[in-house]
């Protein structure tokens, strides 16, 4: 499974609850009508991913794809047909936007995440070693593993995306608060 992962944030002169409202409107015209290989998608809310908005309030967007195969798909659902509206109006009032590619390469594909831990892997271990140095900590945490892809993306290598947790020595990363925007809780 990959995830295309798209931050954004809003325009100053658009309230929070309108620009909520208009992604929400998008991510329910995807649901109606996916494209091939499209498995789901959600979107939170987030303050202070130093790559989106320079850490100040931003939306990550997570688009769960089958494969990559999916992706040109997606790209062409998401301003087409019947989500071609919302997207307009979704896309009118951001300010900017960047995204990456990442790979779930442990876990499960959190349902409803609180928490993204973002980190990179040390210089000098293996990734066999880092894999299994996680692995307890994706087991125990119901939460997903994801690693970015073919350095696609602004944020570190990997994501832990599911509940609160505690990485193992010597790994250090950014805990993310997620306020679900889509769909609600």
């Amino acid at each position: 499974m990959l995830a295309y992962v798209f931050w954004h944030w809003r325009q100053p002169d658009i309230a929070a609850a309108d620009y909520e409202s208009r992604q929400r409107d998008f991510h329910d015209a995807l649901r109606a009508s996916p494209s091939p290989g499209f498995v789901r998608s959600f979107t939170h809310a987030i303050s202070g991913a130093s790559w989106a908005n320079r850490g100040n309030d931003a939306y990550e967007d997570w688009y769960l794809v089958e494969s990559s195969a999916a992706l040109d798909p997606l790209n062409d659902a998401a301003v087409s047909a019947s989500r071609q509206q919302p997207h307009d109006r979704a896309a009118l009032h951001a300010a900017g936007g960047t995204a990456g590619l990442y790979r779930l390469r442990g876990g499960v594909a959190a349902e409803r995440p609180t928490h993204a831990t973002w980190f990179g892997k040390p210089a000098g271990m293996t990734y066999p070693d880092f894999f299994s140095l996680l692995r307890p900590v994706v087991a125990s945490d119901r939460a997903g593993l994801w690693v970015r892809q073919m350095t696609l993306g602004p944020a570190t290598e990997c994501c832990l995306l599911g509940g609160e947790v505690q990485l193992p020595a010597p790994l250090r990363g950014e805990q993310i608060n997620l306020r679900p925007v889509w769909p609600g809780r």
